[in-house]
């Protein structure tokens, strides 16, 4: 009989049974369409894969090939179809029973899972996945939520699917809920940010430093053999030499510039909201691509009032060392934008009492996900010995701070001035600048409310205390 059930063939479901079948697991599968599970049966006898996979008709015929009790993992789109599937398995399965949901869910949906289904005496795992389809086939970052009895059942066909970093898979249970669901929503809203900078970077360097697409693709090369070694930099610059085959034109070109989303990034920054976690880099990523949506109205705007490039400053354009600082500045907006993910992480552990591992956190995103970094190391390392400090607290990083901060803000700077979209690394520098600044100005913020709501305020020479401002005495 196969060891796990497998519902939804689609491309990541495809990618994922042949990968557990690399791995030698036996997969039942089932979905929609047969000819997609034959086709995917095809492909691994092809490839002699030693796992076996097998294709049902129905739930009914899915459950009784497998061993009880069951665990079927299910790799559907969140929302309405992930609830289908739910409400057909549920009469059909016994007790002990598990069902795992490695969509995208969103993680108080996934919490809302867990209660239902184990109080009918069923088990529901919420499994966040990152590498796309390349990722499931060959093996992606997993992150793992619910009963760790549940998890133990099936660690060991996924950490054999699983990426692996120096030999340890990427594939980790974390906590009790939707922890596993949360950690990888977050894990997108990083990811928004890291590829919104990268965007930007391509921007000032295309129109701000007029560089053609194939020296800015060779930068990137050449930036990712140092600190900005990552898969998104590697890719970014393998975009950026590829050719249109229709017209010979630089690819990226040629694709229109509006943005897709599928959440992710929207509900990290509303959960980091309510739990009152800077998320500034995550929201400027999210409203990036929101205006990119607009296009007619851009196009519009452009028209009355010219494009926001057409005043470029020359001295700027010619700056000998840009290059060198906008590097600088990518570094240093990465780690930050890291920053700001795992403190939303830190803040919901405690706040859900999940007691979530961010040492173990950064260590399962360093093979198979899209985030993957080698700064990711020294994430691990610091969370190791301080799991409730800031990452920009991170001594490893203070020289990168000081050398590099400068530069951060000049980069920032020249986008504004020169009319390009710089919004993240924007984001970037005011949060590096709040966050170093003993004395703020929130001081005028809590003298506005008092003297228009009475909210009251603490007076430096006396802590602790709430008085009210002597505007009230008029």
């Amino acid at each position: 009989m196969a060891q796990l059930g497998l519902i939804g063939i689609g491309v990541m479901g495809s990618a994922l049974a042949q990968n557990l079948a690399e791995n030698g697991h036996d997969v039942a599968m089932l979905d929609r369409t047969m000819s997609k599970m034959q086709a995917v049966i095809d492909s691994a006898q092809d490839q002699g894969l030693p796992g076996k996979l097998t294709a049902h008709a129905d739930a009914q015929a899915l459950i009784d090939a497998l061993p009880a009790p069951r665990a079927i993992l299910v790799l559907v789109p969140s929302g309405a179809p992930l609830r289908s599937v739910v409400d057909t398995l549920k009469p059909l399965l016994a007790k002990g029973d598990l069902i795992a949901d490695l969509g995208n869910s969103n993680y108080t949906d996934t919490q809302a899972y867990v209660a239902e289904l184990e109080a009918e005496g069923l088990e529901f795992i919420g499994m966040g996945i990152s590498g796309g389809a390349e990722g499931a086939r060959h093996g992606p970052s997993i992150m793992a939520g619910g009963s760790k009895d549940s998890w133990a059942r099936i660690v060991e066909p996924l950490s054999d699917a699983a990426a692996k970093f120096e030999g340890d898979p990427c594939c980790d249970w974390f906590g009790p809920g939707g922890s596993g669901h949360f950690i990888k929503m977050i894990h997108n809203g990083i990811e928004y940010a890291v590829m919104q900078l990268i965007a930007e970077a391509y921007g000032v360097m295309k129109h701000g430093l007029r560089m053609p697409t194939e020296d800015i693709g060779q930068k990137f090369t050449a930036w990712n053999k140092g600190h900005l070694d990552s898969y998104l930099m590697k890719i970014a610059a393998e975009v950026l030499s590829t050719k249109d085959p229709i017209t010979g034109n630089d690819m990226v070109e040629m694709i229109l510039d509006q943005a897709g989303q599928k959440g992710t990034g929207r509900w990290s920054v509303i959960e980091a909201l309510h739990l009152g976690a800077p998320s500034s880099m995550m929201a400027a990523a999210v409203e990036a691509r929101n205006i990119s949506a607009l296009k007619e109205d851009r196009i519009a705007i452009q028209s009355i009032f010219g494009a926001s490039q057409d005043a470029i400053p020359t001295e700027i354009i010619t700056n000998d060392k840009a290059l060198d600082a906008l590097e600088s500045a990518l570094i240093l907006a990465t780690i930050l934008a890291y920053s700001q993910g795992m403190e939303i992480i830190r803040r919901a552990s405690v706040a859900s009492e999940w007691n979530l591992d961010l040492a173990a956190i950064a260590r399962v995103w360093r093979a198979g996900c899209i985030i993957r970094s080698s700064l990711l190391d020294n994430f691990s390392d610091f969370f190791e010995g301080s799991p409730d400090a800031l990452l920009i607290e991170d001594p490893a990083f203070e020289k990168e701070f000081r050398v590099r901060g400068p530069l951060l803000q000049m980069v920032a700077s020249f986008g504004l001035v020169s009319g390009n979209h710089v919004p993240v690394f924007a984001a970037a520098t005011n949060y590096y600048n709040l966050m170093r600044s003993g004395q703020g100005t929130a001081n005028m913020i809590q003298a506005l409310r008092d003297r228009f709501g009475a909210h009251s305020f603490e007076r430096m020479d006396n802590l602790g205390q709430k008085v009210i401002g002597p505007w009230h005495d008029k």
